[in-house]
Order: structure tokens, then C-alpha cells, then sequence
């Protein structure tokens, strides 16, 4: 899922504008396209780039999170024509019929989707009917090799009593959780009760080893070197590098979470031919790469993968095998019931001593 939480409203000057100053706009000769999609993911050039080659002028708005999204179109007060939601959001659209089948046929681009990426779709879009995969990504274990000597391998490390005082954890229950989860053996979508309490009382045994829970925080501090080794989201992690090169990013032996986002088209989308010009543009390697260049968060699009040079394509944030990949777990829906139960754990833990 997209992890930045600071939303950007794109350059006006580039003819973006958000949807609600630009409702009764006639839009370019060949029409809109009304894009939702989370803030500082997209390089603002390509929106331009779109608009000159193909006469579809762009009316783009921002989110910062899945679940400011979700109410919006269920709403359907606005009719956006494509959207970007993380896997787990797309099923529940899906299971809602908030979503409209898209028509392969205008995206012939999608030859350059993995076809890992795509069966990695499935858990979330069984068919693969309704989404097309933007970016995806690793939650793993950042450190600073110049603090740590040994080379990290295992979640295990971050209840280690030699890094105490220098470790930070996610203030985010489902990323928490999936640490002692995936070191008990469980799924990351799992909402047995017995097993949740086993991964809860290793977090409390854990918690007087933190620094602290954070979320943006984590890049500040380290970068700095004011802590050692924290939780990490791969799509921070090459920004992290260039300035700090001693910071080391892994996915640990016991798998983790792997997210994939998706441009998906809702089922009240006024512009269905031009939003799928729109994702069939985003899918040209050259403008994927352009993407991953400027959002830094993994492409599934193998022309792009294929102009990277070797040490990036040898980064396991940007470029994980599929060794790495097959002991990865898509988030799933949980249900409001499950989501309670996470939540109500965390909250034990953030209130415990």
C-alpha cells in the first residue's frame, strides 16, 4: 500500500486541477479524465506528457489514506474515473460492486505487467477483471550497518536486547503485527483470536526495547543514526540511501507483506475509454520508468525493470526475487469485526506499562 502520508495537490500551472474547482469543465478535444490517486505518486511531467499526446485533459485529486478514499466512492457524490487503491481496499470494492470490469483491449500495454505481480493480484481481484497494478512493494527491516556488525536476516532482530533503545516498530496494527506473526508461523490475514494473543504478548515483550512507534519519523532518524534498526517500508528505502549509505534494507527469512496498488475504474466513472487511455500510458516503459524514478517505489512493469542498471536491479527493495516474493502475504480485507480485533490489541499494547 502507498506508505507517503503527506498529500500534494499537483502543479497548477500544468493544467491539474482538483476535481471540485473543475466539475463543469468540458476538459481537452478528446474529452477528461478524473484521476484519484495518493499524494507524490506520480511525476507531475507524465500528467502533462498525457495531456499533450493524447488531447484528454487531466483533473486530478489527491488522498492520503485507503480509508479517506473508500467513503468517497461509496458515496458516489463524484465521480472520479480512476482511482488507486492498495490491494485490500480493491477487494472490498470489488465485494461491494463499486468497481467496472475494464477492457483490456484499450490497455495493450499491459504485455509489460509481471506475470508474478499479476498472480499476486489475484488474492485481492480473483479474476484480474477490474485492476491493473501500478507499483507494489516489501515491508522489511531497515538498519545502519555502521551501528550493527552483524549482517540482519530475521525479524527476530528487533527484539534483540543488544539494539535496546535504538529500535523502532510501525505505529500501524496490521504492519506490527506482521513481525511476530510471520515469526509464529501465522498468516498475516489471520483473526483467530488465540493466535493474535500469542503475537500480541511477544509485541509487550518487545515494547521496553523501542525507542519508540513511528510512522514518517522513521526517515529522520535513520538517517541520522539516532536510531539503529526499525521497520521499513521498501519504497522509502533508496531516498533513505542516498543520504545515509550505510542504511541496509532486508526482507526477512520469515516473509512479510508484500502490497501491490492498482488503478481500478469505478463503476460510475463517466470517462471509462479515457481513464483506460490513461493506465494504458502509465504501463509505457519509459513512463513507468519515469514513475519509478520519482516515487522510488517498485514498478511491475518488466520494460521499465529492464532499464534499470545492475545495482538497482540487484536492490531487494526495488527489485525483490520471486524466491522473496512466494514467502510474502497480501493483505486481505479482515472484515469490521477483524479490524476491531487488531485495533483493540493495539490498543493493549499502546496502554501497557
Amino acid at each position: 500500500m502507498k506508505k507517503k502520508l503527506t498529500a500534494a495537490l499537483l502543479i497548477a500551472a500544468m493544467c491539474v486541477s482538483c476535481l471540485t474547482g473543475c466539475g463543469g469543465s468540458k476538459g481537452g478535444e478528446n474529452g477528461v479524465v478524473k484521476v484519484y490517486n495518493w499524494g507524490e505518486y506520480i511525476d507531475e511531467e507524465v500528467i502533462q506528457m498525457f495531456e499533450e499526446e493524447t488531447g484528454i485533459e487531466v483533473i486530478y485529486d489527491t488522498f492520503e489514506t485507503n480509508e479517506e478514499m473508500y467513503p468517497l466512492i461509496e458515496a458516489g457524490g463524484v465521480a472520479y474515473d480512476v482511482i488507486c487503491p492498495s490491494d485490500y481496499m480493491i477487494e472490498k470494492m470489488i465485494a461491494n460492486d463499486l468497481l467496472a470490469e475494464i477492457n483490456f483491449d484499450n490497455i495493450p500495454n499491459m504485455e509489460y505487467i509481471s506475470d508474478e505481480i499479476m498472480e499476486g493480484s489475484r488474492f485481492f481481484d480473483p479474476e484480474n477483471k477490474y485492476s491493473v497494478p501500478y507499483t507494489f512493494g516489501t515491508l522489511g527491516i531497515l538498519y545502519n550497518s555502521s551501528l550493527i556488525d552483524e549482517e540482519i536476516t530475521s525479524w527476530e532482530s528487533l527484539w534483540n536486547e543488544e539494539y535496546a533503545g535504538n529500535i523502532l516498530m510501525y505505529n500501524s496494527p496490521r504492519d506490527l503485527f506482521t513481525a511476530p506473526l510471520k515469526l509464529l508461523g501465522y498468516s498475516l490475514n489471520t483473526t483467530d483470536t488465540a493466535e493474535l494473543d500469542e503475537a500480541k504478548e511477544m509485541l509487550l515483550e518487545q515494547k521496553p526495547l523501542l525507542q519508540r512507534y513511528v510512522m514518517d519519523q522513521i526517515k529522520d532518524t535513520m538517517i541520522s543514526g539516532s536510531a539503529s534498526i526499525a521497520m521499513c517500508y521498501s519504497g522509502e528505502v533508496l531516498q533513505l540511501q542516498e543520504q545515509n549509505p550505510d542504511l541496509k534494507y532486508v526482507i526477512p527469512e520469515e516473509g512479510s507483506n508484500y502490497f501491490i496498488d492498482s488503478w481500478v475504474i469505478p463503476a460510475n466513472a463517466e470517462n471509462k475509454e479515457n481513464a483506460e487511455a490513461w493506465i494504458n500510458f502509465l504501463n509505457d516503459p519509459e513512463i513507468a520508468y519515469k514513475n519509478f524514478e520519482y516515487i522510488t517505489y517498485a514498478t511491475p512493469n518488466t520494460g521499465a525493470q529492464e532499464m534499470m542498471d545492475e545495482e538497482l536491479a540487484a536492490n531487494q527493495a526495488v527489485n525483490p526475487s520471486s524466491e522473496v516474493l512466494s514467502r510474502c502475504e497480501v493483505f486481505r480485507t479482515l472484515g469490521e469485526e477483524g479490524d476491531a480485533l487488531y485495533s483493540e490489541m493495539w490498543m493493549e499494547i499502546k496502554d501497557a506499562g
